[in-house]
């Protein structure tokens, strides 16, 4: 769910241009900026100071703050206000996103470059205030594209790994991959088929996917081992 500020932006009322623009946005009313500061469960003494940062740099470009978010929490995955902020971006409720640090807004160099283009894309301006890294700048563009490189480069390694990985197992005569679960009960599968059940319900009962009842289904006959 948007927080409560995102659901209003409609309904506030638009101030005159006085501030340089963002892609351009800012030639009839102020650059809408959102606010995102992050801190770990454990951590949160700079959460003040972060969104401190944030209000004092959207002061001096005479920009508009329209939500301040205080993302908490320890796991790299779970970030919901994040998630929300990024609607926010796709509805162009907001023209700019600003953070303290890259690193309290990546879970991932991965990810960091995923979202650094997706708003690119959607002409929403991205700055980390303490970082000097403005994205609607071309030195910030610069800056983009050399994450992507590293992204990528980041991407090989690990499927480098993997790579090794099974040429080790194989060398070894060690089996690798998924388990192939499916196919040891693939004549359960067919049975309960046979027998009218759904394959919703055979999923359910055997506690697999689907698609794999779905993909023994299709094949008509018991996999061979």
């Amino acid at each position: 769910m948007p927080s409560p500020a995102l659901e209003t932006l409609g309904n506030r009322p638009l101030l005159a241009a006085s501030g340089p623009e963002v892609y351009g946005q800012g030639a009839q009313r102020p650059v809408r900026a959102a606010l995102y500061a992050r801190v770990s469960t454990h951590d949160q003494q700079t959460l003040p100071l972060q969104l401190d940062a944030l209000r004092r740099y959207v002061r001096s470009r005479e920009w508009q703050s329209v939500t301040e978010i205080a993302e908490i929490g320890s796991g790299a995955t779970d970030r919901p206000e994040r998630e929300a902020l990024m609607k926010a971006a796709r509805r162009r409720e907001v023209d700019a996103i600003l953070v303290w640090r890259l690193d309290r807004w990546g879970r991932s160099l991965p990810d960091l470059v995923g979202t650094l283009q997706e708003l690119s894309a959607l002409e929403v301006g991205f700055i980390s205030v303490t970082e000097a890294l403005d994205l609607t700048t071309p030195g910030g563009r610069a800056m983009a594209g050399l994450l992507a490189v590293f992204a990528e480069f980041e991407r090989e390694i690990l499927r480098e790994r993997v790579r090794a990985g099974i040429a080790r197992a194989r060398k070894a005569g060690r089996p690798h991959g998924r388990p192939a679960t499916v196919i040891l009960v693939a004549d359960q599968i067919t049975a309960l088929h046979q027998e009218g059940h759904s394959q919703a319900a055979i999923a359910r009962q055997l506690n697999i996917g689907r698609s794999s009842v779905r993909r023994i289904l299709k094949r008509g006959k018991v996999p061979s081992l």
